[in-house]
């Protein structure tokens, strides 16, 4: 059965090393950097138990008698699909879409992985038999995976075997009987030091040099020699959830993962220098995909919530009504509904997964397109509501104390008011509206939404390779070949 939330707090009081300020964090589940978000994250745990949810975010496999999370089962119908995105979204709107790194995203690329088991079976490692056994402690055990892939971004022209120091990125150091010895560090470790697990991999292609790189590996946080240093908190700069709503209760935090020396058993182990199955442990086997699935959900759920944020200011602000805040809302709305049907474009044209025994996968291309989309997309979207919202994001009191004090408070109320609003609801609303817009919290969100899933080049190449190219260029030749060099005039001869 999936756990609850106390259970899930409990296993990360494990000793993990966490660095933040120059200090070593003791607890997670009780530091003031960290401890709300993880009560934020052990509430989608206990909505798991709730009868109200239990059916939409749980499943039972065929023949077995415990419930795993959806995001464990692999989908082999498009009413799989379906179901699997009505779980992204029960959890997404726990969070209004600013928790990117939940759970259920990497238990969706586990997903992956075991519908292509084949692709973890190299010419000299055959990780197949860790991975099932790693796929049954995830899904029954409901643990927390999280995840780091990229490497830190020093010198991005050389390969990494051609860093000047070979330690930068982690690669094999040491093989001993019982598993291995690991060095380096990966960068935009999101959501990492919440996790029970962490998984560590490559998921750029890379050349047969750097076989000592193309790792895959999953080893619990207090693994002796891990450490993460985290960014700055903004949960630990927040000073209230009234003053602060959304990034005192959802900052999933970004660190940096640094192996010195970590010991890895084999069983841990799912590829082992092989840089082709490095590759299609991401790309070949539906885990991006299934990624894709997650954040799609989440980021539709997200730009409902700031859409309806753009709204709440607009008749605060009581402009509403005026046809050209019309055109913006309806702008908004625009782009809301193309997240939305690019979704469930993807979905009802699902895939099969070659060799994946019946599994199906979103539409790769249409997945491709909505992650260019979605980074386009966004900036937008929160340029429209700041538009909306004008002064009134900036011109607050510096917190809720201020509408309380016995003389301040009687200014406040008399000159921070809306048009049948007190004064309280409405500096309410434009804290939750900086704090989405504004703040650190959001420009930190913003570029997430635009690089969460890699640069550019890494997903747009995708298009062509796994797109239909050849189906446009067709169209194309189609035209050029109706037509030839002829000597009547321009126009249709009578």
């Amino acid at each position: 059965m999936t756990r609850v939330g106390q259970e899930y707090i409990e296993s990360l009081r494990d000793g993990r090393e966490i660095w933040l300020d120059g200090e070593l964090v003791k607890d997670v589940t009780r530091h003031p950097a960290f401890r709300n978000t993880v009560r934020s994250i052990a509430g989608l745990y206990d909505m798991t138990h709730d009868p109200a949810f239990r059916d939409v975010l749980t499943v039972r496999p065929a023949g077995t008698d415990q419930r795993i999370h959806r995001a464990y089962a692999v989908p082999r119908t498009h009413e799989d699909l379906i179901a699997r995105r009505k779980a992204f979204k029960t959890w997404s709107e726990a969070s209004y879409g600013f928790l990117g790194r939940s759970p259920d995203y990497m238990a969706a690329g586990i997903a992956g992985f075991a519908a292509l088991p084949g692709v973890f079976a190299g010419a000299e490692f055959d990780g197949t038999a860790n991975l099932d056994a790693y796929y049954r402690r995830m899904s029954q055990g409901d643990l927390y995976q999280s995840f780091t892939l990229a490497n830190p971004q020093a010198d991005r022209t050389k390969a990494a075997s051609e860093q000047e120091r070979d330690d930068l990125y982690i690669r094999v150091v040491k093989e001993l009987d019982g598993g291995i010895v690991v060095r380096g560090a990966k960068m935009i470790g999101t959501a990492a030091i919440f996790g029970n697990e962490i998984i560590v991999g490559t998921i750029e292609p890379l050349p047969a040099k750097d076989a000592d790189y193309a790792l895959s590996f999953s080893v619990p946080l207090d693994t002796p020699g891990l450490k993460f240093i985290s960014r700055t908190s903004y949960e630990a700069a927040a000073r209230t959830v009234f003053d602060n709503p959304l990034s005192s209760r959802f900052d999933e935090n970004d660190s940096m993962l640094i192996c010195e020396d970590v010991f890895v058993p084999w069983e841990n182990v799912l590829v082992y220098r092989d840089v082709e199955a490095s590759f299609k442990q991401w790309w070949i086997t539906p885990a991006y995909w299934n990624f894709v699935h997650q954040a799609a959900t989440r980021f539709w759920t997200k730009l409902e919530f700031l859409v309806g944020l753009g709204i709440l200011i607009a008749k605060a602000n009581g402009t509403y009504e005026l046809p050209p805040v019309q055109i913006q809302i309806g702008r908004l709305m625009g782009w809301l509904n193309m997240a939305k049907s690019m979704l469930l474009a993807a979905e009802a044209s699902y895939e099969a997964v070659p060799g994946g025994d019946g599994a199906v996968q979103i539409n790769k291309e249409i997945a491709s397109a909505h992650r260019f989309m979605a980074a386009d997309v966004y900036p937008k979207v929160l340029q429209e509501i700041k538009t909306l919202a004008g002064g009134g994001l900036i011109q607050l009191p510096a917190s809720g104390l201020d509408l309380r004090h016995p003389v301040i408070g009687d200014l406040v109320a008399k000159y921070v008011r809306s048009p049948g609003a007190g004064p309280e609801k409405r500096v309410k609303l434009f804290k939750l509206a900086w704090d989405a817009l504004g703040s650190e919290f959001a420009g930190r969100h913003e570029q997430y939404e635009r690089f969460y899933h890699g640069a550019p080049h890494i997903y747009l190449p995708s298009m062509v390779r796994d797109g239909s190219p050849e189906l446009c260029e067709r169209l194309a030749q189609s035209c050029l070949d109706g037509y030839e060099l002829a000597d009547e005039p321009a126009g249709f001869a009578q």
